[in-house]
């Protein structure tokens, strides 16, 4: 194989409760790559479709996560990285996350797969830095690994897969704002009270818990954030409205997807992540800010090969 073709979905990231650490991975919305062979050795981007991005090697995280990959298999060839970009950067729903798994998910496969998912994980860490100024994991892990995931830990680099309940969907409003991602690490605290660390990991375990035995009412309780976010819903306009609509609506629990300011609500079927989509569009509609809105199953395969 010469050339590869990909869709490298987008991905939400914290999950309300597990910042840095929990995810899962959307099916209908997604980046497509080409990467092929070349003789020429090195990684060189050729083509961006949808986005201003940098075309130089090392400022693009496409490329940084493919150089990092490249420079530890030592092929005998090079490759050519083409980008069509239909998540928007700065939109909350792993963007550069995308690129920088897509990359070495592609690279992987035409070298014949001399890397496990783990590993294609810690190449795409160094993409991702790129974007929001240190390597985390948690919207990489599920568009590689898909479905729901959990980063046991950074270094060494160690991500736990998570059952995916089957009638569960998630139902994504991308305001049409940027936030981004480092200005949104930026206004977070050092330093929290130990009766938010205590709320927080609890919340945590159960969502865990609730994944693996389908137990949608825990699901419910345990999607609820008192760390980051009190300080990030600031960055989205009327987030405490759509959130307080969609729990009306059905959904089993809502908050910021990644760094913002996309917004993401769970729910238990796709009938109720629609009306759930009609909620979020009551509220942006008497607005002059722009807006997109997504239903969609939870993705467990993840990046998916197209040709």
């Amino acid at each position: 194989m010469n050339e590869i073709k990909i869709f490298s979905p987008a991905t939400v990231a914290n999950v309300a409760c597990g910042f840095d650490v929990l995810g899962f991975c959307l099916d209908t919305i997604g980046d497509e790559m080409v990467i092929r062979k070349t003789t020429e050795k090195g990684i060189k981007i050729t083509k961006i479709v949808g986005a201003d991005l940098p075309f130089e090697t090392d400022k693009n995280v496409a490329s940084v996560s493919a150089l990092a990959l490249y420079n530890d298999a030592n092929p005998d060839c090079g490759f050519e990285i083409e980008i069509y970009k239909n998540i928007k950067p700065g939109s909350g729903i792993g963007s550069s996350s995308a690129s920088a798994a897509g990359s070495v998910f592609a690279i992987n496969q035409l070298l014949g797969r001399p890397y496990n998912q783990t590993q294609l994980t810690n190449f795409a860490m160094k993409g991702e830095a790129i974007a929001s100024g240190c390597e985390h994991a948690d919207n990489i892990a599920p568009a590689l690994f898909g479905g729901f995931t959990l980063v046991k830990s950074t270094s060494p680099l160690q991500v736990l897969q998570l059952p995916t309940p089957e009638d569960l969907f998630v139902t994504i409003i991308h305001p049409q704002i940027e936030v981004k991602t480092s200005e949104a690490r930026a206004i977070l605290p050092k330093q929290i009270p130990l009766q938010n660390a205590i709320t927080q990991w609890s919340n945590v375990g159960s969502l865990v818990h609730a994944l693996h035995t389908n137990d949608y009412n825990l699901l419910s309780q345990s999607l609820n954030d008192v760390v980051v976010e009190p300080y990030r819903s600031q960055l989205i306009p009327h987030f405490d409205s759509v959130k307080t609509e969609v729990i009306k609506a059905g959904a089993l629990g809502a908050g910021i997807s990644g760094s913002g300011p996309s917004i993401f609500a769970l729910s238990k079927s796709k009938n109720t992540a629609e009306n759930v989509a009609k909620a979020m569009t009551s509220i942006y509609a008497k607005t002059d800010i722009n807006f997109i809105t997504y239903v969609s199953k939870i993705n467990t395969e993840g990046i998916k090969i197209l040709s």
